[in-house]
């Protein structure tokens, strides 16, 4: 007899054999189930492929995206009609008179220290001169026996003019005592300027003052020695090398000079007759108008400027000789300048580059001039047209006609005033 399992294991092909013997329908069953399953794993290979095809695709596509770059286009600006042009200025008084000493001695007085306001003939020091006076002295001793010698030669020739008449001298006499009276004569009136000369001399043992002003220095004290022609022997006047030192300066500072020195292409703009601004170096904010009233019409080589004038008033005082002033013009510009950003250009060996994108979306690397650099902006005076689109911050690594891909420039974001004092306070 057969096991219990191997009847059991036997049984289900009997019932196949049986069963496909009654109808034969279980093979074709079989047949059918195993096309759908092929035709299943088919599908299942077939959406396999499809997606990998389409990553693919796509990854392309991304890949070919990535390797086009974005850049924001701007146009470059038209510049201002006007501009204000900064220049650095010197103050200087209306008059300023050095005051050297003429005659050789020692400073016994003075009378006016710095700042002090002196009026014109005003005594500043005076200076004590021993040996001018012994020669003024000699001289009017000189005089005094020219005169008596002249008045003797006088009474001579009288004398012996009245002697012709008694044919007891000769007429050669006579006219050799007249002559002498001349010459005597002439000997007075000599000896009389050299008194003058003297006497004009010391006149500038006194220093006065030339004009109504300020004492703007004052390098003498009680017994320094004055050289004549010069100034006090105990110092120099700043330059070195044997200048003479003025004992005082005096400024007239009811008006001021102002001189600037213009750059050569602003120089036709400013005129005689139009008005600037100026503002104090030593002032908080402090500013006043000064009027243009000559040009040096000459271009200085060494700095290509022209030397420039302008007057202000100083009712107040508050300007000093010497002091440093910025000077505010407004002059026109150029209308066909055009104005960049600065951080549009490239700066390479073969020049300064602008990058511009054509209508093909290509790049142009266009070599352009620049103009005034005003900080962030820069001027362009050749090289760009209004209508050119450039890229608004280029990399060093942008080729010319590489393919790029414009896309819209991010707003600028500017704080806001509380915004700001946020940022200040942490």
């Amino acid at each position: 007899m057969m096991p219990d399992d191997v009847k059991e294991a036997v049984r289900p092909d009997a019932t196949v054999r049986a069963a496909a013997g009654r109808g034969g329908r279980t093979p074709r069953a079989i047949y059918v189930l195993i096309g759908l399953v092929v035709v299943l794993i088919g599908l299942v290979v077939a959406e396999g492929i499809f997606r990998r095809n389409s990553i693919t695709a796509n990854l392309a596509r991304v890949t070919e995206a990535e390797a086009v770059p974005n850049v924001a286009v701007i146009t470059p600006e038209r510049g201002p009609a006007m501009r204000s042009l900064d220049l650095p200025g010197n103050l200087a008084a209306w008059y300023e008179a050095p005051i050297y000493g003429q005659v050789s001695g020692y400073v016994s007085h003075w009378y006016t220290d710095y700042g002090a306001t002196v009026h014109k003939g005003e005594v500043l020091a005076t200076i004590d001169t021993p040996y001018l006076d012994e020669q003024l002295g000699k001289a009017k001793a000189n005089l005094a026996v020219a005169q008596a010698r002249y008045a003797l030669a006088v009474t001579t020739a009288e004398r012996w003019k009245r002697l012709v008449g008694t044919q007891a001298v000769s007429q050669q006499q006579v006219d050799v005592y007249v002559a002498d009276a001349v010459a005597q004569k002439a000997e007075v009136e000599a000896a009389q300027y050299n008194v003058r000369r003297f006497e004009a001399r010391e006149g500038f043992k006194t220093l006065v003052a030339p004009f109504d002003g300020i004492v703007t220095a004052r390098n003498t004290d009680v017994g320094a020695y004055v050289d004549a022609g010069g100034g006090t022997a105990n110092g120099d006047d700043g330059g070195g090398q044997g200048r003479p030192l003025a004992l005082f300066r005096v400024a007239d500072v009811h008006r001021m000079r102002i001189f600037v020195a213009v750059p050569q292409e602003y120089a036709i703009h400013i005129k005689p007759g139009i008005t600037a601004t100026v503002s104090l170096g030593h002032g908080a904010g402090e500013t006043f108008k000064a009027d243009v009233v000559t040009t040096a019409r000459a271009v200085t080589q060494a700095s290509r400027t022209v030397v420039t004038e302008l007057n202000a008033g100083n009712d107040n005082g508050s300007l000093w000789p010497g002091a440093y002033v910025t000077v505010h013009f407004s002059v026109p510009t150029d209308p066909g300048i055009l104005v960049v950003p600065a951080q549009a250009l490239l700066f390479r060996a073969e020049g300064l580059l602008a990058a511009v994108v054509g209508p093909d979306s290509r790049i142009h690397l266009r070599k352009v001039t620049a103009g005034l650099n005003f900080g962030v902006k820069v001027q362009i005076t050749t090289g760009l047209n209004p209508a050119d689109r450039l890229v608004a911050n280029p990399s060093q690594g942008l080729q010319d006609g590489e393919v790029v891909r414009v896309v819209a420039a991010p707003p600028v974001l500017v704080p806001t005033p509380a915004a700001r004092d946020g940022e200040r306070q942490q």
